[in-house]
């Protein structure tokens, strides 16, 4: 007689998950998460053709900033002046488009308007990218402040402020490239939190969990098996929304393939941290009518505060802090890095120690937190 098979929790973990990706793709409200509402709105905002609202303008070392066309800058909402980066770094992000414009302010005299005579007495520096489509914006602005100022020189008297322009040559950034790795993260959150609570909280109501206890299948089956066509589904609808933006709408993919591969990299990095917050949901709601207002808790402050609609620096300072705590901020950033700058995963090495950092307090609330029963 033949010995008895011995039972294989892969072949559990397997099946499982080809059962879990049936049931995914049946439902409606996930397909709407991962490719709908995403999809929508990037065909929106990218034949809307909008841009963030704030210019971000890098001021050179030595720029003299108490200069009447500084000041009159400081007091603009939307240009957003970057005092911390060094000449090099400025150099750089302006090629890449990640700062509009580098300005740098000479003072040659003091400011007297009501002196007879006097000449130039500052000059405006301003370096421009065609890398950045707002540049237009921040010459009417100082062409506005300009105005303002030379409007008090008397008669044919020389202009009391001068602005000098020159614009590198750089890689075009649109619109696209920059609301397409927001929606990615959209579409990943509303996957995982969503469908994570919902399906983990719905066996354990309905007693599915109870009866794979009956049976020789181990819990990490149940939870890898899930985990598996969740993170197939996601990375499915990844990338038909990264090619639909490339081949559609001319999202930047830097290196093709290679892009692509690291930014479906990042989005299963992204997946599973947000399935933590899934399982801590699917732990703490007593019944389905409590998980979404729990998931909304976790999910609307990101979708609006971590740079998927709007560009971080256009809040407030006390925002941009809480911005700056969200996982979701920072997978976007790192998305926008890989696909429109060319970097790879080691190059995004900040945002992946921020999600590290994530991943082990979120499933460290999750063990504390989730039921099996």
């Amino acid at each position: 007689m033949n010995p008895k098979k011995k039972y294989s929790n892969f072949n559990a973990t397997l099946a499982i998950a080809k059962a879990s990706f049936r049931s995914i793709l049946r439902s409606p409200s996930a397909v709407v998460f991962t490719l709908a509402f995403p999809l929508i709105f990037i065909i929106v905002f990218a034949n809307l053709g909008g841009s963030p609202v704030t210019v971000d303008v890098a001021v050179a070392k030595g720029c003299d900033t108490i200069n009447p066309v500084y000041k009159a800058l400081q007091s603009i909402k939307m240009v957003n002046l970057i005092k911390d980066k060094s000449a090099a770094d400025m150099e750089k992000d302006l090629s890449k488009g990640a700062v509009d414009a580098i300005i740098d302010i000479k003072a040659n005299g003091t400011f007297n308007p009501a002196a007879a005579s006097q000449g130039p007495l500052a000059t405006v520096n301003v370096k421009y990218t065609k890398a950045s489509n707002k540049g237009g914006i921040l010459r009417s602005v100082l062409d506005n402040i300009t105005n303002k100022i030379n409007v008090m020189k008397n008669g044919n008297e020389p202009s009391l402020v001068t602005v000098s322009e020159t614009t590198i040559t750089g890689r075009e950034y649109k619109y696209i490239d920059f609301i397409l790795p927001g929606m990615l993260g959209f579409s990943l959150m509303g996957s995982g939190v969503f469908g994570t609570a919902f399906v983990f909280l719905s066996l354990r109501l309905t007693l599915v969990i109870k009866r794979f206890f009956a049976t020789p299948v181990r819990k990490y089956s149940i939870v890898l098996g899930e985990a598996l066509a969740r993170l197939t589904f996601a990375l499915l609808g990844a990338l038909i929304l990264i090619l639909i933006g490339h081949y559609v709408f001319g999202f930047t993919l830097i290196h093709g393939v290679t892009t692509v591969v690291n930014m479906l990299v990042l989005s299963a990095l992204g997946l599973i941290i947000f399935m933590g917050f899934g399982f801590t949901i699917s732990g703490i709601a007593k019944n389905e009518s409590t998980v979404p207002p729990l998931s909304n808790i976790v999910t609307l402050p990101q979708f609006l505060l971590s740079g998927t609609f709007f560009s971080t620096t256009a809040f407030p300072a006390w925002l941009q802090i809480i911005s700056k705590i969200l996982p979701l901020t920072y997978l976007n950033d790192a998305m926008r890095k890989v696909a429109f700058e060319g970097a790879g995963i080691a190059d995004v090495s900040h945002q992946l120690l921020i999600l590290g950092i994530w991943f082990i307090v979120i499933y460290a609330i999750a063990v504390k937190t989730f039921k099996w029963e």
